[in-house]
This record gives C-alpha cells, structure tokens and sequence, in this order.
C-alpha cells in the first residue's frame, strides 16, 4: 500500500527510480508508469516520484537518457523486423539497468541486431541497384529525346530556309507580273488612241470637174 513519506530521499530511492524509469524509457513505456512502479517500490506516489525525477534525479541521468532512448529507437526498429520479441517477464535486471545507465552499453543488442541490420543493407542495396537501373533508363531516353530534338531542329532550320527562298522568288515573280500589266496597260491605251473608228472617219469623191467632195 503507497503511503506518503515525509523525510527526505536516500541514495537508494535516487538509484531506484533512475533504474526503473530508465527502463521505461528503453522499453517504450511512458514516464507515469515508471513513478507508479518506483511509489510501489519505495512506498511513495506517483506524483511525488515525478517531482523528484524532473527536479532533481533526471539532472544526473542525461547521457543515460539519450541511451535509452536510442535503445528504444533500436528495439522498435527490431521489432518492426522481427528480429527480436522479447516476453513480458524477460526485462533487464536493476543491475542491468545500472550498467546500462552508467556505462552506455547494448547488452545484447549487436547480437540481436546483426540478421536484421544484414537484412535491411540487402534491402537497401536492392532498392539502390533497381534505382540504378531506372536512371540509365531515364538517360537513355533522354538521350533519344534528344538525338529527336535535333533532329527536328535540322528540319525546322531548312524548312525555315525553304520558306524564305520561295517568299523571295514570289516577291520577284509579283513584282515582275505587276511591271507586265502596266506595261500592257500602257500599250493598250496607246493603240486606242492611235485609232479612230470607221464611222468617225471623213470621206472625200473627186467630181467630174476634180475636185473633192465630202461624202456624208
């Protein structure tokens, strides 16, 4: 039964709850649930063990934290691989946990993680290797694309150059056929003057006598 305690905290207590919400951390679980474990432990709240955690023990516990972070960083990644599942009941000892809050070590965790660490580079070495191939395949067809490109370009500048030429031999051959016409024109108008029409025409007889009469 939790009860709460007014004197002042041990060494022991510190070491207590450093070890089990070091755990905690390692194997995924929250915070709370270390305070409730270590009350029980220790005979104090849950509350009362938080307290004590963020204002004085975790000060002392910060490279152990980010150990047992990175270990529980490790142990999902293994778990999500089926590399590693570990029972309820197969937690680290106290001790354990000392050393590991102490020292930083991985107990067990080379081992355990060595099959999937091989099977995650082969996976990725494939994933490499199929992403290779894909951008040979793009640069090949890029390169086709662009062998098309220039291709097309070629076309395109002599067709350019085809235009032009025939828009220059039409603009000679227009002004040629309009210089003709007025050439024409001009004749035309000169042979309708230089002419007279019959019946505008004066006609003369000569009598009996030689002279000339007009004919009406």
């Amino acid at each position: 039964m939790a009860a709460i305690r007014q004197d002042a905290w041990s060494a022991d207590d510190d070491l207590i709850l450093a070890e089990i919400t070091l755990r905690h951390i390692r194997e995924g679980s929250t915070q709370l649930a270390a305070f409730e474990e270590v009350g029980q432990r220790i005979a104090r709240t849950a509350a009362a063990c938080g307290f004590r955690w963020n204002s004085c023990v975790r000060k002392r516990y910060d490279d152990a934290i980010s150990i047992s972070k990175q270990q529980r960083q490790k142990r999902n990644y293994l778990k999500k691989q089926g590399a590693i599942a570990l029972p309820s009941d197969d937690r680290p000892s106290a001790a354990a946990d000392e050393e590991i809050a102490g020292k930083g070590e991985l107990i067990g965790s080379d081992a355990l993680s060595l099959e999937a660490v091989i099977r995650y580079l082969k996976q990725w070495k494939g994933s490499v290797q199929e992403l290779g191939k894909q951008v040979k395949l793009l640069e090949k067809e890029l390169r086709e694309k662009n062998e098309q490109l220039s291709a097309l370009r070629e076309i395109n500048d002599r067709l350019s150059r085809q235009a032009d030429a025939a828009q220059t031999d039409y603009q000679v051959v227009n002004d040629d056929y309009k210089a003709l016409i007025r050439i024409m024109d001009r004749a035309r108008r000169l042979a309708i003057l230089s002419e007279e029409p019959d019946e505008e025409k004066t006609r003369f007889k000569m009598d009996a006598n030689g002279n000339l009469e007009r004919i009406e």
